[in-house]
Protein backbone atom coordinates (compact mmCIF):
# COMPACT_ATOMS: atom_id res chain seq x y z
CA UNK A 1 0.00 0.00 0.00
CA UNK A 2 1.54 3.26 -1.17
CA UNK A 3 2.35 5.65 2.10
CA UNK A 4 1.75 9.21 1.74
CA UNK A 5 2.99 12.43 3.50
CA UNK A 6 1.90 16.21 3.53
CA UNK A 7 3.87 18.76 4.92
CA UNK A 8 1.88 22.26 5.02
CA UNK A 9 3.96 25.49 6.06
CA UNK A 10 3.92 28.70 4.11
CA UNK A 11 7.63 29.04 5.26
CA UNK A 12 9.66 27.37 2.26
CA UNK A 13 12.38 26.70 4.03
CA UNK A 14 11.00 24.99 7.04
CA UNK A 15 8.58 23.36 4.78
CA UNK A 16 11.12 22.28 1.89
CA UNK A 17 13.67 21.51 4.72
CA UNK A 18 11.48 18.92 6.81
CA UNK A 19 10.92 17.11 3.09
CA UNK A 20 14.44 17.09 2.90
CA UNK A 21 15.24 15.29 6.26
CA UNK A 22 12.59 13.23 6.11
CA UNK A 23 13.86 11.29 2.24
CA UNK A 24 17.30 11.26 3.54
CA UNK A 25 16.57 9.35 6.73
CA UNK A 26 13.69 7.19 5.86
CA UNK A 27 12.26 5.46 2.91
CA UNK A 28 8.75 4.66 4.80
CA UNK A 29 6.78 7.28 2.20
CA UNK A 30 6.33 6.30 -1.17
CA UNK A 31 5.37 9.91 -1.60
CA UNK A 32 5.78 13.28 0.38
CA UNK A 33 3.44 16.38 -1.02
CA UNK A 34 4.07 20.45 -0.19
CA UNK A 35 1.57 22.80 0.09
CA UNK A 36 2.11 26.66 0.89
CA UNK A 37 -0.90 27.45 1.64
CA UNK A 38 -4.39 26.26 3.41
CA UNK A 39 -6.25 25.78 -0.07
CA UNK A 40 -2.86 24.04 -1.91
CA UNK A 41 -3.17 21.79 1.30
CA UNK A 42 -7.20 21.19 0.80
CA UNK A 43 -6.59 20.86 -2.96
CA UNK A 44 -3.65 17.72 -1.97
CA UNK A 45 -5.94 16.09 0.77
CA UNK A 46 -9.36 15.90 -1.28
CA UNK A 47 -7.20 14.84 -4.74
CA UNK A 48 -4.15 12.47 -3.26
CA UNK A 49 -5.31 11.26 0.59
CA UNK A 50 -2.41 11.61 2.10
CA UNK A 51 -2.13 9.12 5.06
CA UNK A 52 -0.39 11.62 7.39
CA UNK A 53 0.20 15.90 7.51
CA UNK A 54 2.32 17.99 9.04
CA UNK A 55 0.32 20.92 9.15
CA UNK A 56 1.06 24.86 9.64
CA UNK A 57 -1.76 26.70 11.67
CA UNK A 58 -1.43 30.19 10.27
CA UNK A 59 -1.28 29.93 6.07
CA UNK A 60 -2.24 32.49 3.55
CA UNK A 61 -6.31 31.70 2.03
CA UNK A 62 -7.07 28.71 4.02
CA UNK A 63 -5.83 28.50 7.70
CA UNK A 64 -4.54 24.91 9.28
CA UNK A 65 -7.60 25.46 11.63
CA UNK A 66 -10.00 25.41 8.33
CA UNK A 67 -7.63 22.82 6.58
CA UNK A 68 -8.77 20.57 9.35
CA UNK A 69 -12.98 20.85 9.69
CA UNK A 70 -12.61 20.63 5.90
CA UNK A 71 -11.01 17.96 5.64
CA UNK A 72 -13.00 16.43 8.86
CA UNK A 73 -16.09 17.08 7.18
CA UNK A 74 -15.39 15.15 3.64
CA UNK A 75 -14.27 12.29 6.38
CA UNK A 76 -10.92 12.48 5.17
CA UNK A 77 -8.82 14.08 7.42
CA UNK A 78 -5.06 12.63 7.37
CA UNK A 79 -3.64 11.84 11.08
CA UNK A 80 -2.54 15.21 11.65
CA UNK A 81 0.24 16.56 13.67
CA UNK A 82 0.29 20.64 13.82
CA UNK A 83 3.52 22.69 13.47
CA UNK A 84 2.81 26.18 15.27
CA UNK A 85 4.70 29.56 15.89
CA UNK A 86 1.82 30.24 18.02
CA UNK A 87 1.60 29.16 21.86
CA UNK A 88 -2.22 29.88 22.25
CA UNK A 89 -4.45 27.86 23.76
CA UNK A 90 -7.71 28.48 21.90
CA UNK A 91 -5.48 26.82 18.21
CA UNK A 92 -4.40 24.31 20.54
CA UNK A 93 -7.65 23.39 21.82
CA UNK A 94 -9.32 23.83 18.25
CA UNK A 95 -6.90 21.18 16.68
CA UNK A 96 -6.97 18.25 19.49
CA UNK A 97 -10.46 18.89 19.11
CA UNK A 98 -10.62 18.50 15.55
CA UNK A 99 -8.46 15.19 15.83
CA UNK A 100 -4.64 16.60 15.66
CA UNK A 101 -2.87 13.89 17.06
CA UNK A 102 0.54 16.39 18.52
CA UNK A 103 0.59 20.36 18.81
CA UNK A 104 4.38 21.35 18.54
CA UNK A 105 5.36 24.50 18.82
CA UNK A 106 8.19 25.91 16.60
CA UNK A 107 11.59 26.10 16.44
CA UNK A 108 10.96 21.99 16.17
CA UNK A 109 14.29 19.96 15.71
CA UNK A 110 14.18 17.84 12.25
CA UNK A 111 15.63 14.56 14.19
CA UNK A 112 12.08 15.23 17.13
CA UNK A 113 9.90 15.36 13.59
CA UNK A 114 11.24 12.52 12.03
CA UNK A 115 10.88 10.35 15.81
CA UNK A 116 6.84 10.83 15.82
CA UNK A 117 6.58 10.59 11.95
CA UNK A 118 7.87 7.28 12.62
CA UNK A 119 5.66 6.94 15.48
CA UNK A 120 2.44 7.73 13.74
CA UNK A 121 3.82 5.38 10.56
CA UNK A 122 4.08 2.53 13.60
CA UNK A 123 0.56 3.20 14.68
CA UNK A 124 -0.93 3.85 11.05
CA UNK A 125 0.53 0.81 8.89
CA UNK A 126 2.56 -1.15 11.98
CA UNK A 127 6.28 -1.66 12.91
CA UNK A 128 8.63 -1.38 10.23
CA UNK A 129 10.02 -5.22 9.88
CA UNK A 130 11.73 -5.22 6.72
CA UNK A 131 14.50 -3.11 7.63
CA UNK A 132 14.80 -4.38 10.91
CA UNK A 133 15.54 -8.50 9.28
CA UNK A 134 17.09 -6.83 6.36
CA UNK A 135 20.04 -5.76 8.99
CA UNK A 136 19.97 -8.99 11.55
CA UNK A 137 21.59 -11.03 8.92
CA UNK A 138 25.37 -11.48 8.03
CA UNK A 139 25.26 -10.41 4.54
CA UNK A 140 22.95 -7.32 3.33
CA UNK A 141 22.56 -7.66 -0.65
CA UNK A 142 22.27 -4.12 -0.21
CA UNK A 143 25.28 -3.95 1.41
CA UNK A 144 26.85 -5.76 -0.80
CA UNK A 145 25.66 -3.89 -3.69
CA UNK A 146 26.72 -0.64 -2.48
CA UNK A 147 30.23 -1.98 -1.81
CA UNK A 148 30.35 -3.53 -5.34
CA UNK A 149 29.93 0.22 -6.21
CA UNK A 150 32.53 1.45 -4.22
CA UNK A 151 35.12 -0.98 -5.40
CA UNK A 152 34.17 0.32 -9.07
CA UNK A 153 33.88 4.31 -7.89
CA UNK A 154 36.40 4.54 -5.00
CA UNK A 155 38.36 7.36 -6.78
CA UNK A 156 35.26 9.30 -7.95
CA UNK A 157 33.87 12.57 -5.88
CA UNK A 158 31.19 9.80 -4.48
CA UNK A 159 28.84 10.81 -1.69
CA UNK A 160 26.56 8.43 0.44
CA UNK A 161 23.41 9.93 -1.20
CA UNK A 162 24.82 9.07 -4.99
CA UNK A 163 25.50 5.33 -3.44
CA UNK A 164 22.32 5.19 -2.34
CA UNK A 165 20.60 6.23 -5.23
CA UNK A 166 22.42 3.54 -7.00
CA UNK A 167 21.24 0.32 -5.03
CA UNK A 168 17.69 2.02 -4.39
CA UNK A 169 17.52 2.81 -1.07
CA UNK A 170 17.43 6.46 1.33
CA UNK A 171 20.80 7.77 2.45
CA UNK A 172 19.45 7.46 6.11
CA UNK A 173 18.67 3.54 5.91
CA UNK A 174 22.22 3.16 3.78
CA UNK A 175 24.17 4.77 6.16
CA UNK A 176 22.10 2.58 9.18
CA UNK A 177 22.87 -0.48 7.35
CA UNK A 178 26.76 0.03 7.16
CA UNK A 179 26.93 1.06 10.48
CA UNK A 180 25.39 -2.33 11.30
CA UNK A 181 26.74 -4.74 9.29
CA UNK A 182 30.39 -3.46 8.66
CA UNK A 183 30.07 -1.31 11.98
CA UNK A 184 31.52 2.01 10.69
CA UNK A 185 30.10 4.79 8.98
CA UNK A 186 30.11 5.42 4.73
CA UNK A 187 32.72 7.85 5.03
CA UNK A 188 35.20 5.72 6.96
CA UNK A 189 34.45 2.40 4.83
CA UNK A 190 35.06 4.65 1.74
CA UNK A 191 38.28 6.03 3.16
CA UNK A 192 39.64 2.70 4.11
CA UNK A 193 38.77 1.48 0.50
CA UNK A 194 40.85 4.81 -0.64
CA UNK A 195 43.58 4.04 1.53
CA UNK A 196 44.08 0.58 0.59
CA UNK A 197 44.81 1.60 -2.81
CA UNK A 198 46.70 4.02 -1.77
CA UNK A 199 48.99 1.57 0.01
CA UNK A 200 49.35 -0.58 -3.50
CA UNK A 201 50.63 2.84 -5.36
CA UNK A 202 53.05 3.74 -2.04
CA UNK A 203 54.63 0.47 -2.56
CA UNK A 204 55.48 0.94 -6.45
CA UNK A 205 56.90 3.99 -5.60
CA UNK A 206 56.29 5.54 -8.95
CA UNK A 207 53.63 8.24 -8.08
CA UNK A 208 54.34 11.38 -5.78
CA UNK A 209 52.24 11.82 -2.70
CA UNK A 210 49.33 14.37 -4.20
CA UNK A 211 49.43 12.52 -7.06
CA UNK A 212 47.93 9.25 -5.51
CA UNK A 213 46.03 11.35 -3.51
CA UNK A 214 43.88 13.16 -6.63
CA UNK A 215 44.04 8.99 -7.79
CA UNK A 216 42.32 7.42 -5.24
CA UNK A 217 39.34 10.02 -4.54
CA UNK A 218 40.61 12.99 -2.15
CA UNK A 219 40.83 16.66 -3.26
CA UNK A 220 43.33 17.69 -0.89
CA UNK A 221 46.53 16.69 -0.28
CA UNK A 222 47.17 17.21 3.28
CA UNK A 223 43.38 15.57 3.99
CA UNK A 224 44.64 12.67 2.74
CA UNK A 225 47.90 12.52 4.60
CA UNK A 226 45.51 13.24 7.76
CA UNK A 227 43.30 10.09 6.99
CA UNK A 228 45.95 7.81 5.81
CA UNK A 229 48.19 8.18 9.25
CA UNK A 230 44.62 7.75 11.22
CA UNK A 231 44.11 4.22 9.04
CA UNK A 232 47.42 3.12 8.93
CA UNK A 233 49.60 4.78 11.93
CA UNK A 234 51.69 6.19 9.69
CA UNK A 235 52.24 9.29 7.11
CA UNK A 236 52.36 8.18 3.40
CA UNK A 237 56.19 9.07 3.09
CA UNK A 238 56.56 6.55 6.26
CA UNK A 239 54.63 3.86 4.64
CA UNK A 240 56.50 4.82 1.21
CA UNK A 241 60.27 4.66 3.23
CA UNK A 242 59.48 1.74 5.18
CA UNK A 243 58.56 -0.74 2.07
CA UNK A 244 55.87 -2.16 4.51
CA UNK A 245 54.32 -5.40 3.35
CA UNK A 246 50.85 -6.62 2.40
CA UNK A 247 49.79 -7.84 5.84
CA UNK A 248 50.48 -4.20 7.12
CA UNK A 249 47.62 -2.63 4.63
CA UNK A 250 44.40 -1.70 6.36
Amino acid sequence: MSKKLLIADDEDTIRNGIAKYIQLHTDRFDKIYLASNGQEAIDIIFRNKPDIMFLDVQMPLKSGIEVMQEAKRAKILPYTMILSGYDEFKYCQQALRLGAKEYLLKPVRSSDILRMLNQAADELFGAEKVETEAVEGEKNPIVELAREYVAEHYYENLMLADVAEKVGVSAGYLSTLFQKQLEKGFVDYLNEIRIDHACTYLRQNYLKTYEIAYKVGFNDEKYFSKVFKKITGQSPSEYRKSGQSDAGAP
